[in-house]
């Protein structure tokens, strides 16, 4: 298992500075006078350091982190809280997500969802049936769960709330926690997200849009119309590599949020075809791993990964395709992003040593 789950992540990469490298040639040819500038960034700054801890992580026994989940929590939490300090946080595109730290700048967020993930492995996995516990189950995850929203709502950034919300949710559920518990902390928290949406002409002109494309074309309605002119384009082989016409200043976030597109224009139905079936068997393989997993830590670890790749490459790929409203979350292993690829990595070296351990249980066991 943990060679094919290799093979998945490997392809992931390499594909992803592919398209990178074909999204970011002109913006970065504007910007910085080389057009290799954003793929280089993403592999010395993103990859590298990647692949690095999961290497690393991939040879330490995944059950010695258990110890270090609260800690890490709180230091996740502490970073948070760093980016509303003056001269630390920094402001982009509306939000203030990111911390610049002797110069390097990070976005915390995605060291949260890492973090979460092995808290609520370890918490969950010595809780059994105590997590139905109201008191020992639903109060203090809700306490650590709006704890993170807060947060993530004071930023503010939705479209990371969303993931977390749907990590921590999803864990609860597989630890064995009541179905009544799980549906009714879905309904708060998409009624929460609700009206955060609604708190803002902003975010509410981004659900507008879903309804009616042709609202505000020039402003709100922009970039997802432009992104279904490159989608429409593609056909069903597309325009070829390098060749889209809407990265040329027309589709905005073209390293980001809107990468999918020029896949798709560039590489057809079958280019969106084949990224989705890379997601979908990095989907599986994690899912196979958790089966395999004697213990409830490494089942509910590997589980949170495959909840948060899922779901965050799902969420990007329909708001872009105009399915849902545009969030701003980048595509997994594709979009440019050197702290979501390094906190992905750490977690699937983590989950690599999980799949070692499974494979020596199941060797055992014939």
């Amino acid at each position: 298992m943990q060679r094919y789950l290799s093979v998945l992540v490997a392809v992931l990469l390499v594909f992803g500075l592919i398209v990178l490298f074909s999204a970011s040639t002109v913006v970065g040819q504007e910007k910085f006078g080389d057009s290799t500038y954003f793929v280089k960034h993403q592999f010395f700054y993103g990859i590298l350091p990647g692949i690095g801890a999961l290497l690393l992580l991939r040879r330490i026994d995944y059950r010695k982190w258990r110890p270090f989940a609260l800690p890490f929590l709180i230091a996740a939490f502490a970073l948070m809280v760093l980016v509303f300090v003056p001269n630390l946080g920094i402001r982009l595109k509306g939000a203030t997500s990111w911390l610049n730290v002797f110069g390097v700048a990070f976005q915390p967020s995605e060291l949260l969802k890492l973090a979460l993930v092995l808290y609520l492995a370890a918490w969950f996995g010595s809780a059994h049936e105590r997590v139905r516990n109201w008191q020992f189950g639903l109060l203090p995850f809700s306490l650590i769960v709006g704890f993170s929203s807060v947060l993530l709502i004071k930023q503010p950034d939705l479209g990371t709330l969303g993931i977390v919300l749907s990590i921590a949710i999803g864990m609860y559920f597989l630890a064995g926690s009541d179905w009544k518990q799980t549906v009714g902390l879905g309904l708060v928290g998409l009624i929460a997200m609700g009206g955060f949406v609604l708190s803002s002409p902003e975010r509410f002109e981004r659900v507008r849009v879903l309804i009616d494309p042709g609202f505000n074309p020039r402003g709100a309605s922009w970039q997802l119309n432009q992104a279904l002119i490159a989608i429409g384009s593609g056909g069903l082989w597309g325009v070829g590599y390098s060749n889209s016409t809407q990265k040329l200043g027309l589709l905005p976030e073209t390293l980001a949020d809107s990468i999918y597109a020029v896949i798709v224009e560039e590489l057809g139905l079958m280019g969106g075809l084949f990224t989705l079936a890379l997601f979908a068997g990095l989907t599986v393989m994690l899912v196979l791993v958790a089966r395999a997993t004697p213990d409830a830590f490494g089942q509910l670890f590997v589980s949170g990964m495959a909840i948060w790749i899922t779901v965050q490459a799902l969420v990007n790929i329909a708001a872009i395709t105009g399915l849902m409203p545009l969030t701003g979350l980048p595509l997994p292993f594709i979009s440019y992003g050197g702290t979501s690829m390094v906190s992905l990595l750490a977690g699937l070296g983590i989950a690599l040593n999980v799949a070692k351990r499974a494979e020596k249980y199941t060797a055992r066991s014939l």
